[in-house]
């Protein structure tokens, strides 16, 4: 499918809408409006969400986060949460299928997790991301409508006009469903949606539970199904196997909770209130493309599997960040040919994946023979160093790839922290959203070959010790698109890249980033 033609957003009300305004909307709308685009958000919850859902965030999200000066946010809400105390140093980096993962075996030298810098794993929960999120969005003057829900549209070759609740249409050139997963967007539009059906139930909550202290610690496995209580106090989840539940839409109520606790750990609890509650299944399914004219997928709305590990949040953030900066460029007329639909081709294997890691979990998760045999294998192999090593990696988002072209080993990954001898580190010049040229080497050749992108690439010169390059070119979402050597130099290479990712140069004394400074002003 070819990039739309470039349209007269001016005849629009809008350049995108965004249908939904949970972390994943709010992450998108934020990339397109530092990148000048007028952006509407609506949501139709009229108050922040505070459901229990993820209980933090990956490396490759906390990077994405550093990356636009929002780490230190992160970190604050982190430090003030009342973990029990065991959880504070837990000798476990995670869980696969409910298989604590020992920590100690964790090669920290290995060269996929040396040298990350500040940004790692961040436990908070996933309503204090959006609240952070929500605060930036406004910070930029993103339009977000609460209380407003798309009720349908109709898309054309031009663009997309949105039927909103209360009977106002709006114009907009692009629509991108970041609705969860019962996606209106990906359902009028129609999206195939395969996958695989839900066999299991999981609740949790925070609750008030009397009792708990006779609760084993961590994740505990019995005949009956599995159950975890912490990190937080009163943090309790359950997973029963005997098929999805009835009703996924009444709230989860204290009795409910006791039942299911009591039921999967034989403990004589008792929860006598019940703050939050939620219940998942491991239905999983998967978009078969991202995109369809002129309405794209995000989030949940691409891609629904189970919450084990964490993943789903941490997969939606990275298809907003991806998407973003691709979409920003259409609707501004400088994309290359074809960069817009990068953003399934990029997305889509690694939400594959997501959805493959949390089926294994699940297959060992259940109390047959053949489960419990599987879990002996998988316990033993986690507790290897090879095996923590690459569960580490895994979770962490760090092993995510991009086939970017052939060169230097860096081309395709997230760029590695590097701290400039003028004392900033690379991720202090990423908070605009613009890609980077880095010249470590002082070549005038990269300087020049940057100069007609202005507006779009921000050069940066300086040394840095230690990297073994020379020259960088990182792309908005932070993925490396060309590297050079240290001692070599490779202008071709990089105007191969500037073109492939950031369009033709344009005529010297065309003004560069009037359109994006226009609309911040």
């Amino acid at each position: 499918m070819k990039t739309a033609p470039t349209t007269d957003t001016s005849r629009m009300d809008y350049d995108v809408l965004v249908a939904g305004a949970g972390p994943v909307g709010l992450m998108l709308a934020t990339e397109l409006r530092l990148a000048g685009v007028r952006v509407l958000v609506v949501e139709r919850r009229t108050e922040l969400d505070t459901a229990l859902k993820a209980g933090g965030i990956n490396t490759a999200s906390a990077e994405a986060f550093e990356r636009r000066g929002l780490l230190p946010a992160l970190k604050a809400v982190e430090g003030s949460l009342p973990f029990q105390e065991e959880w504070r140093r837990p000798p476990f980096a995670g869980h696969f299928g409910g298989i604590q993962v020992p920590a100690d075996p964790v090669d920290e030298e290995d060269p996929g997790l040396r040298g990350r810098g500040p940004a790692w794993y961040v436990q908070v929960p996933q309503a204090e991301v959006e609240r952070i999120l929500g605060e930036r969005a406004a910070e930029l003057g993103v339009d977000v409508r609460r209380g407003v829900e798309v009720r349908g549209f109709d898309a054309d070759e031009a663009g997309v006009t949105v039927h909103l609740h209360g009977g106002e249409d709006v114009r907009v050139a692009w629509l991108v469903g970041c609705d969860g997963g019962r996606s209106l967007v990906r359902r009028q539009a129609g999206f195939e949606f395969p996958g695989t059906d839900p066999e299991i139930t999981v609740r949790q909550a925070v609750a008030t539970v009397e009792g708990a202290e006779h609760l084993g610690r961590g994740w505990q496995h019995t005949p009956t199904g599995v159950y975890v209580y912490g990190p937080m106090p009163g943090r309790v989840r359950t997973v029963e196997l005997d098929g999805p539940p009835a009703d996924r839409e009444t709230p989860v109520t204290a009795a409910e909770m006791e039942a299911s606790l009591r039921r999967v750990s034989g403990v004589d609890v008792r929860v006598t209130e019940v703050v939050s509650g939620t219940r998942f299944t491991d239905n999983a399914r998967q978009a078969t493309t991202y995109r369809r004219g002129r309405v794209l997928l995000c989030g949940d709305a691409a891609h629904v599997h189970s919450p084990f590990s964490g993943q789903g949040l941490n997969l939606g953030l990275g298809d907003a960040v991806n998407l973003g900066w691709k979409l920003a460029a259409t609707v501004q007329g400088w994309a290359p040919e074809g960069l817009l639909d990068t953003y399934t081709g990029e997305r889509h294997p690694i939400g594959a994946w997501v959805l493959d890691w949390t089926r294994a979990q699940a297959a060992v998760m259940r109390g047959d023979a053949y489960s419990r045999a599987l879990r002996s294998v998988v316990t033993d192999f986690l507790g290897t160093p090879d095996g923590a090593t690459y569960y580490v990696k895994r979770i962490s988002g760090l092993w995510q790839r991009y086939d970017l072209g052939d060169g230097h080993p860096l081309v395709g990954a997230t760029v590695p922290d590097l701290r400039l001898d003028d004392g900033t580190r690379l991720a202090d010049h990423t908070h605009e959203g613009r890609a980077l040229l880095v010249d470590l080497a002082g070549d005038d050749q990269l300087a020049a070959l940057a100069k007609p992108y202005a507006g779009r690439l921000e050069l940066v010169r300086g040394s840095a010790d230690g990297t073994g390059v020379s020259g960088l070119l990182v792309r908005p979402d932070g993925f490396v698109a060309w590297a050079s050597a240290d001692g070599a130099s490779d202008p071709a290479g990089l105007e191969t890249a500037l073109t492939r990712w950031s369009g033709t140069a344009r005529v010297s004394g065309t003004p560069m980033d009037a359109p994006m400074r226009m609309a911040l002003d």
